[in-house]
């Protein structure tokens, strides 16, 4: 089911399969931000990566000497979440593990993910919530898809980060796991300009908070959205050899397994462990 908010300055919708946020327009220019998900490029627009970001080795992981089963990026986008609360300006959903969520990952957990407008901005929030007395181990990402270049006239993608660069990125091999060795992006002025074949061979990866801050410009050089964020890995994206006319920025806590090594569950890079009874809580928001 779709959702609506909306004030003075935004109008989004959000889709309680996923809690998928799948619109965010001005209200006073008409325009939209967000890819539109036509599956000729892409058929999300952003999904929520839970409780797994990117690929495992052989799409599987182990714990507690048992070998389980998990798709790339999780089996969260992929669920209908419950509104918790809803509002003009702010709704809630939750994700809550069950018979068929424990098959896959032995947890017992409540996922909130709220979406508050504030002005021209929207704040999504995460919480995850452990629930029983064991630590749960878990990652969480967005992936959402922003139009790049703005119009059709612009041609042109650009980014400008909060740093000044070089920033430091690893890639993925053909299995799309990563690979450790770390690659030199060159910035000019804080600005990337860059083509789409850059992502000829997937995405590229930025560890160890390297990037709080990410723009994207117009073509005058002013940026029509900016996205603040506190996360250990940020991914940007666009599908390999497409063109696509959209840009990903995710903001990751996790990441797919090492091309090099395959870890047990608990040992994985970038891993968050969550004591019995604790809750993580983060938030990003485009502006």
């Amino acid at each position: 089911m779709r959702y609506i908010l909306e004030n003075e300055a935004i109008r989004a919708s959000i889709d309680s399969y996923g809690a998928e946020l799948r619109s965010l327009a001005g209200i006073k220019s008409g325009r939209e931000y967000l890819w539109q998900a036509d599956p000729a490029y892409w058929n999300r627009t952003s999904p929520v990566l839970f409780p797994f970001v990117g690929r495992l080795k052989r799409n599987q992981y182990q714990y507690q000497g048992k070998t389980y089963p998990m798709r790339q990026h999780g089996f969260a986008r992929d669920q209908e979440f419950a509104v918790t609360a809803h509002s003009a300006a702010k709704i809630e959903f939750m994700l809550q593990d069950d018979e068929e969520t424990r098959k896959v990952y032995p947890f017992h957990f409540q996922l909130f993910i709220s979406y508050e407008l504030a002005g021209s901005k929207i704040i999504v929030h995460w919480r995850v919530r452990n629930t029983e007395k064991e630590v749960m181990h878990f990652s969480i990402g967005s992936h959402p898809a922003f139009l790049c270049p703005f119009t059709e006239e612009e041609k042109t993608c650009r980014l400008q980060f909060d740093q000044g660069g070089p920033l430091s990125y690893q890639q993925l091999d053909d299995n799309y796991l990563c690979r450790e060795a770390c690659n030199d992006l060159p910035l000019q002025d804080k600005i990337w300009s860059f083509e789409k074949n850059v992502f000829d061979h997937d995405v590229l990866i930025f560890p160890n908070y390297q990037i709080k801050q990410v723009s994207i410009l117009k073509k005058n050089g002013n940026p029509y959205l900016t996205l603040d964020f506190y996360a250990p890995v940020v991914g940007i994206w666009s599908p390999p050899k497409k063109d696509a006319p959209f840009i990903c920025i995710e903001p990751w806590f996790g990441r797919c397994d090492s091309a090099e090594e395959a870890r047990c569950l608990e040992e994985r890079e970038f891993n968050n462990a969550l004591s019995g009874g604790a809750e993580f809580s983060s938030l990003w928001n485009p502006d």
